[in-house]
């Protein structure tokens, strides 16, 4: 076969023209449910419980983010999804200087257990399950979410969600990191200690692929990369003498859904096999701290800013694909995201996809309904193989955290993004709407903006606040904070009484900046 007609997935994998019961590799005959669980973590998958609808929102202030949770809780969605603004995200209050231009834009703005407070006004924390998008300052923001939950007199013991708290995809990949590896380590590790004692339903870390995705790396990239974190955490856990089979069951993952709908399904199977087995490695014995669970978002850099209604029907590709590979919860983009933020119009229609694959398409009503095919059990295999490669190469170098301080982790997505786009570029990979079947003229669709009087309010409700408190226990507090952090006791206890006597984000993050410094 000459060259010109050899086909490839985006990970570089060659596919046959055809499939048949020789290509498919000797497994005994799995079931879902059981260990690997390469065919899902549940016996029945979503005949019992279908996966969570989640949608991604957050802009602007607390009080706008608010109302667009109430209006996406009347349209069904069963979770909530934060975004949070880069200030948030990197430690500072919304009346610092670096936060100028930034405040409200890419997610909503927090800055004390105030915003909070408005932000789930009316929502009883008991009855949701909340996701949200948050590493550096993520012990802060389960922070300000448990004081509320004492406010309404929840019972802690059942409020569910996640915080994402990967804080290495950070350095690899995303880039909204504050301090140096090693302390960042530190502070999940106090995040899983005081989270299985306190709040024993909440998952502790969401180890995220989705951001090495959209940094430009392969499906198979992806799982590697991400399942080398996920044993870095492991192994930090294990180091500071916590239990396997206790944190192991609130970890969970967190990853992406592009348009190569059976490397994407064959990709989520290859990393519930996959991750099953370093746990055992690892000492796990109980099978539930074994099973990847994970959150899939549909491509945010799959979205094309060209004639966006397209972006619909990737985004329902991209959503099959995640419910084909038994995510256990999804979030779809809205076709304008290439644009803007959601419009709530889109928001529907995004949420409407999944609810169309759930009660109209059949997908659901049989686990793992692709099991068996030659060409999926086949790439499943050739997917694991080759992340298995990759994952024994940073092993080599001491695992993710030296990988990533040796840069190697950032080349192999640097150099993926360009053969990526190189492709596109000579026209070898084509993008519909983009380098072929354009159109001459665009007709123009509603975007939503955000105001950059945002940050006025913000800095307000800020001078009201610092006036409205007690001075010196603030500083107390927060000397607390420091020497704890200096003495490697647990902070979670300290800090959760910080925000409740007011103080701020940008203050807790600073404190720690102070002891730990920056990471350049």
């Amino acid at each position: 076969m000459s060259e010109e007609q050899k086909k490839y997935t985006d990970s570089g994998i060659e596919i046959k023209p055809v499939y048949s019961s020789t290509d498919v590799p000797e497994t005994h005959d799995q079931k879902p449910g059981t260990f690997p669980f390469t065919r899902g973590v549940q016996p029945d998958m979503y005949r019992g419980k279908l996966w969570t609808m989640r949608q991604y929102a957050g802009f602007s202030t607390a009080e706008e983010s608010n109302k667009r949770y109430h209006y996406l809780l009347s349209q069904g969605v069963s979770g909530l999804s934060v975004a949070f603004d880069l200030p948030t995200q990197i430690g500072y209050d919304s009346d610092h200087a670096l936060a100028e231009g930034e405040v409200g834009k890419v997610g909503v703005a927090i800055d004390s257990l105030e915003d909070i407070q408005t932000l789930f006004q009316g929502i009883k924390l008991e009855d949701v399950s909340t996701s949200m998008t948050i590493n550096a300052t993520g012990f802060i923001l389960l922070a300000f979410y448990v004081a509320l939950a004492k406010q309404q007199g929840a019972d802690l013991k059942k409020i569910t969600g996640t915080i994402q708290n990967d804080i290495l995809k950070e350095y690899a990949a995303r880039g909204t990191y504050i301090y140096p590896p090693k302390p960042s380590m530190r502070i999940i590790t106090d995040i899983f200690e005081w989270s299985s004692q306190e709040i024993p339903k909440w998952n502790t870390i969401s180890i995220s692929g989705y951001h090495i995705r959209e940094a430009g790396s392969t499906a198979v990239q992806e799982i590697a990369f991400t399942l080398s974190n996920g044993k870095a955490y492991v192994e930090a856990a294990l180091k500071k003498g916590l239990d396997i089979n206790v944190f192991g069951k609130r970890l969970s993952f967190f990853f992406n859904a592009h348009n190569n709908l059976f490397e994407e399904v064959a990709k989520f199977r290859a990393a519930r096999k996959m991750w099953a087995t370093i746990m055992k490695d690892l000492g796990a014995t109980d099978p539930k701290a074994m099973m990847l669970r994970f959150h899939t978002q549909t491509g945010g850099s799959t979205l094309t800013a060209q004639q966006p209604l397209n972006n619909i029907s990737r985004v329902t590709i991209q959503s099959l694909a995640a419910v084909l590979g038994g995510t256990q919860s999804l979030h779809t983009n809205g076709y304008d995201e290439a644009l803007s933020l959601p419009t709530e119009e889109a928001a529907r229609i995004a949420l409407r996809t999944q609810q169309i694959i759930a009660f109209e398409s059949g997908v659901p009503d049989t686990a793992d309904p692709l099991a068996g095919s030659y060409f999926i059990e086949s790439l499943t295999a050739e997917v694991e193989a080759a992340a298995g490669k990759l994952m024994e190469k940073i092993d080599a170098m001491g695992g993710s955290v030296s990988a990533i301080e040796q840069g190697f982790i950032q080349q192999e997505i640097a150099k993926s993004a360009y053969e990526y786009q190189r492709n596109i570029e000579t026209g070898e990979k084509i993008i519909v709407g983009v380098n072929k079947f354009e159109v001459d003229k665009e007709t123009p669709i509603p975007l939503l903006r955000v105001d950059d009087s945002i940050r006025q309010v913000q800095v307000e409700k800020l001078k009201v606040l610092r006036n409205n408190r007690d001075h010196a226990k603030v500083d107390q507090l927060l000397q607390i904070i420091n020497d704890k952090a200096s003495s490697g006791e647990n902070m979670m206890p300290a800090v959760v009484e910080a925000v409740e006597n007011k103080c701020t984000l940008g203050e807790i993050a600073d404190t720690l900046r102070e002891v730990y410094g920056e990471y350049k």
